[in-house]
């Protein structure tokens, strides 16, 4: 009898590791589908308990057609979720070089982005930890009118520029000590969520910067009746990826809060269709949501180079209060690359489909945005 609840114990549990592992493969942009894009590391811990259900059966009885079944399930399971999450460790090679030690360290350019938290209670001590960090730009997140107050201390090593201070999370604000060329805000899909576009002059030579915090997946709307699904989240993403690829001979940077995992479909197809490179490949995971749950992190915070940066440095560094960490990147401008985009088989017309449903979306929630609109 203990034998035969080991068994079905162990094969609920995988029937619904499987679920989850499936699911996120389906084409729709429901958000209960796309938060399954998740969790994939977690899964695969979870994969411990059926292997140890199986073990202590196979252990009081002799193994089975059935018990050698369920652990082929959980091996194809493991397999399918290493096959995502291998390329974010240090087994994979990586493809944002690292920089010559014998460079100038006045060369080197320290990006912050760093997501605060409204309501952070914590303000003094963030501003402490952004001094000793000392960005030379900074992309700060849930800016909203005392952020913005706190913020301004700042200004004796950081200058102001594009910004939209707003409440409930959307505020967005863009700090640097480099000189900068043009900076613009815009409302790519919705008007309440505004992404900055800045031209910034690099030790080595002008970048194209461009800042954004898309719509999560699994939000209430205002009337905290219904949760946003991620078709607002993906357009923005691929209408950002669109212009990166019309303009590849530029030295492209594109960070912020993605609010979508390194290794979810939407986010790969950023990387081709733009020709971007993650400096997280290779390197480490960098789970920096939620700070406070670390069996419940994630990759959402980001930075995305063109080919012609290295990387000298890339951690992720906690913030008081606030639910993120901050991602800090020192990174040198070596050469002229740009971007080379490539995008497989039928990207062009899923990026293209994912746009028209993120602005259909937000048309129907009545915050579809006008794109010739900018403020600061």
């Amino acid at each position: 009898m203990l034998t035969a609840i080991l068994g079905w114990i162990a094969a609920a549990v995988l029937m619904f590791l499987a679920f989850l592992t499936i699911l996120p493969q389906l084409p729709v942009g429901e958000w209960w589908v796309r938060v399954c894009d998740f969790p994939r590391l977690q899964i695969l811990m979870l994969l411990v308990i059926p292997l140890l259900l199986l073990a202590l059966r196979g252990w009081l009885r002799t193994w089975s057609h059935y018990d050698v079944t369920m652990l082929g399930v959980a091996c194809g399971i493991a397999v399918f979720q290493l096959y995502f999450i291998l390329p974010y460790t240090q087994v994979w090679k990586s493809t944002v070089e690292a920089a010559d030690p014998s460079i100038d360290p006045d060369q080197f350019v320290r990006i912050v982005v760093a997501n605060l938290e409204i309501g952070n209670p914590k303000k003094p001590a963030v501003l402490e930890e952004l001094r000793e960090l000392d960005p030379d730009i900074l992309l700060a997140l849930e800016v909203d009118d005392e952020w913005h107050e706190a913020l301004s201390s700042l200004s004796d090593r950081l200058t102001l520029h594009s910004h939209v201070i707003r409440d409930e999370g959307l505020g967005i604000a863009l700090w640097t000590r480099l000189p900068v060329k043009q900076d613009e805000i815009r409302h790519l899909v919705s008007e309440r969520r505004a992404s900055i576009f800045a031209t910034i002059e690099f030790p080595g030579g002008t970048a194209r910067f461009v800042g954004i915090h898309p719509t999560p997946p699994g939000l209430k709307d205002s009337t905290g009746e219904e949760r946003r699904d991620s078709r607002v989240r993906d357009a923005e993403l691929m209408l950002v990826a669109d212009e990166v690829a019309e303009e590849p001979d530029e030295n492209w940077i594109v960070t912020g809060d993605f609010n979508d995992v390194a290794w979810s479909h939407t986010t790969r197809l950023f990387q081709r269709v733009s020709g971007l490179q993650d400096p997280r490949i290779g390197r480490s995971l960098m789970n920096t949501y939620h700070a406070d749950y670390p069996l419940f992190r994630y990759p959402i915070d980001h930075v995305f180079l063109a080919k012609g940066y290295q990387l000298k440095d890339f951690q992720r560094h906690r913030m008081p209060g606030s639910d993120h960490f901050a991602i800090v990147a020192d990174i040198h401008l070596e050469r002229h690359e740009g971007v080379e985009p490539d995008p497989e088989g039928d990207d062009k017309q899923d990026s293209d489909a994912m746009i028209e449903e993120g602005r259909e979306e937000a048309a129907e929630r009545d915050v579809e945005a006008d794109p010739e609109s900018t403020s600061n």
